[in-house]
């Protein structure tokens, strides 16, 4: 049968190409966001996911008016895909950055815990790792940075996304139901590479506060499905980017003129990204697709 899936800020900037990756995968699924995502196939259900009750609510609604043909009311989805949140700093004060992504993955995984939903795939991030949105100039306590690096944000946003692991773990531990975390790098859309990367190319400090790392937008969507077919795992953290650094150098000459004071922890192979996807591509057996030098020039 083909899996329903519930996909929570698909209208985002991530949202808008990993869900039309998993309706081509044959997936069903049902967009929660406060804006409508444009795309055929896909409903958009205008849901606050701050709110419990609209998220309950929301998981088992309809996921189009065919489903009105079945003759019964609405069941809940196979798996919630959880990307809905305040994206990054700045946005808004920091208070409520914090208090509506921790509210709302709490909800989400609640809601899907106890209407019977045993997978959970959430939108952690690269931020975690702490320097992303550091106040001054802030060092790596080491390369590469696998799952096991010790988060240390000191911004809300980042903050907000190590709780919501810790949120993630709590209730697959006490469900035994599979929720993985992925830690997302900087998301590229296709018209960016032309637009950014011969300026981050000429300009390495600029990729610092990224690990000189980043996920395709439509690579991420594959490990998304990646995550929905992958069962067994109970709690799990993935990095989620793309194989290589950006930069033309190899990482471990990179690393040496550009990071010379960061321990190195393990022998980093040729163009290996410093935020290392090794996990997903061990565990998940993913592959990319899109390697970002198919599309720079120079």
């Amino acid at each position: 049968m083909t899996k329903r899936i519930v996909f929570t800020g698909g209208t985002g900037k991530a949202g808008r190409h990993a869900v039309p990756h998993l309706l081509a995968k044959g997936y069903q699924v049902l967009n929660l966001d406060l804006k409508p995502f444009d795309h055929p196939g896909v409903n958009t259900l205008i849901t606050d996911v701050t709110d419990s009750g609209q998220v309950f609510n929301a998981l088992t609604s309809h996921f189009g008016f065919d489903g009105f043909e079945a003759g019964q009311p609405a069941q809940a989805p196979d798996a919630v895909v959880h990307f809905a949140a305040v994206p990054r700093m700045l946005l808004n004060p920091d208070n409520k950055t914090y208090a509506d992504n921790v509210v709302s993955t709490y909800n989400v995984i609640e809601a899907a815990m106890k209407l019977g939903v045993r997978k959970v795939i959430i939108a952690s991030s690269e931020t975690t790792y702490g320097v992303c949105f550091a106040e001054g100039d802030r060092d790596y306590h080491s390369f590469p940075l696998e799952e096991d690096y010790d988060t240390d944000p000191m911004d809300s946003y980042g903050l907000s996304k190590v709780v919501n692991e810790k949120t993630a773990r709590a209730f697959a531990m006490r469900y035994g139901a599979d929720i993985y975390a992925l830690r997302i790098g900087n998301v590229i859309e296709p018209h960016e590479y032309a637009r950014d990367f011969p300026g981050y190319l000429a300009n390495p400090a600029v990729r610092k506060r990224n690990a000189w790392s980043y996920i395709d937008a439509r690579d991420l969507g594959e490990i998304v499905h990646l995550c929905i077919e992958k069962d067994g795992l109970g709690f799990q953290v993935f990095n989620a980017v793309n194989d290589t650094i950006t930069a033309h150098e190899p990482t471990a000459e990179f690393l040496a003129k550009h990071a010379p004071g960061t321990p190195v922890t393990r022998a980093l192979q040729g163009f290996e990204a410093p935020l290392s996807n090794r996990k997903i591509r061990e565990v998940l057996g993913f592959r990319e697709a899109h390697d970002w030098r198919d599309y720079v020039k120079g």
